[in-house]
């Protein structure tokens, strides 16, 4: 029995993105925590890309994702 609701889990871009996302803002919370609050512009950055990515389908990170051979698919099925 698989805890995933994906029948096929190959990588793609729409999975991705959001991994990454959330591996940058735990690296982030860590920066601000132990350097200093001005590594509050990385999270925003983060988070700016990643509405970006919600809003208009592809940001800086989805477009070297497609480049490395990443699909565009979402693979989610109910």
């Amino acid at each position: 029995m698989s805890i995933s609701r994906y029948k096929n889990s190959t990588l793609t871009v729409d999975r991705m993105v959001p991994a990454l996302a959330s591996l940058m803002l735990f690296i982030s919370i860590a920066l601000v925590a132990t350097l200093g609050p001005w590594w509050l512009f990385f999270t925003g950055f983060i988070a700016l890309n990643l509405g970006f990515y919600a809003y208009a389908g592809w940001c800086p990170a989805s477009l070297i994702m497609e480049k490395v051979g990443l699909g565009r698919y979402a693979v989610c099925t109910r």
